[in-house]
């Protein structure tokens, strides 16, 4: 029987059918199960991006995945510290926070950014809620002390998580719900802190037993060559990253968000996806193709009984 003629228009309708074809089976796979999103300045400060993100949240939450995004803002914090002639100080590469610094971090992270992000999700057709100070507060923590060469080093009004309120978290995530948590903690004495968003989020997805953590960032993800984005690594287990950190692989600023997803694993959390988040539909891709836009960490028993580079394919 001869083939039926197609034009263009219909074969473009095709590959549409066929990468639906190809996310079934990832959908099935994921449908019920719980992805912390951890969303972080530099992609908020993309507005067409931030909106494809939203989007694409909206989209997985539709599909049946539970969805928590957990973000940061501290761009939007800079400029709101130097509008308000505050000079910022750094100690460690963690911004110190004394009380000037903290105001602004609660108005413009906790509040005005967290409250836009639901505010956003909704008006792309999802359901949202904003979980701060101002309404649910799921974070605890305590303050964090750095260690230094002289004794402790403080960091002022900056704090660790040390308890995540996971039944809130759940009860929303079961209703559909898309739960949105700035990165601060409260403490035992009713100190608001100042956390870090990827310690943030990690804590979330350890805490509520996350099938996945997404760390969406300004980077592709892990390089075999940083000048080469064809190098990117698309999977790696905990064991394989730590050889990589060790031979100088992964290096400089890498090393500390490597160490942390790293730490999560072992807490915990399957699976952990690093991806450039100003990619067009990144979370989409990455989430429901074979072979992603990222690179994702796995837990070294989660491909021992599976031989590469199969497992890799079939792990996301």
């Amino acid at each position: 029987m001869p083939a039926t003629p197609v034009s263009k228009a219909q074969q473009k309708a095709i590959q549409k059918a066929d990468s639906l074809i190809e996310a079934l089976g990832w959908i099935r796979k994921f449908r019920d199960t719980t992805t912390v999103i951890k969303l972080g300045g530099s992609v908020v400060e993309h507005p067409d991006s931030l909106r494809h993100l939203l989007i694409d949240i909206v989209f997985m939450s539709t599909l049946g995945m539970r969805i928590v995004v957990v973000h940061g803002g501290g761009k939007a914090i800079s400029r709101a510290m130097d509008a308000a002639g505050i000079e910022p100080r750094f100690v460690q590469g963690r911004r110190y926070t004394d009380d000037a610094t903290l105001a602004i971090v609660e108005r413009v992270l906790a509040t005005e950014l967290n409250h836009d992000l639901v505010a956003r999700i909704e008006e792309y057709g999802g359901r949202a809620m904003s979980l701060n100070f101002l309404s649910t507060n799921v974070l605890f923590g305590e303050k964090l002390l750095l260690d230094g060469p002289g004794g402790p080093v403080d960091l002022g009004h900056v704090g660790e998580v040390t308890r995540v309120d996971r039944l809130t978290i759940d009860n929303l995530t079961y209703a559909g719900q898309v739960p949105v948590i700035p990165s601060m903690a409260l403490a035992a004495d009713g100190q608001k802190l100042n956390v870090n968003a990827d310690t943030a989020a990690t804590a979330v997805a350890a805490a509520i037993g996350a099938e996945k953590l997404v760390v969406l960032s300004d980077i592709p993800g892990v390089l075999r060559d940083v000048s080469d984005p064809e190098s990117l690594i698309h999977s790696l287990t905990a064991a394989e990253a730590r050889r990589l950190i060790a031979d100088g692989t992964i290096a400089a600023g890498m090393i500390p968000k490597i160490e942390g997803c790293l730490a999560t694993l072992e807490q915990g959390v399957r699976k952990i996806h690093i991806i450039d988040g100003r990619l067009r539909h990144s979370l989409l891709l990455e989430i429901y193709t074979t072979s992603g836009v990222g690179t994702e960490l796995i837990r070294d028993d989660a491909l021992a009984a599976a031989s590469r580079p199969a497992a890799a394919a079939n792990a996301r």
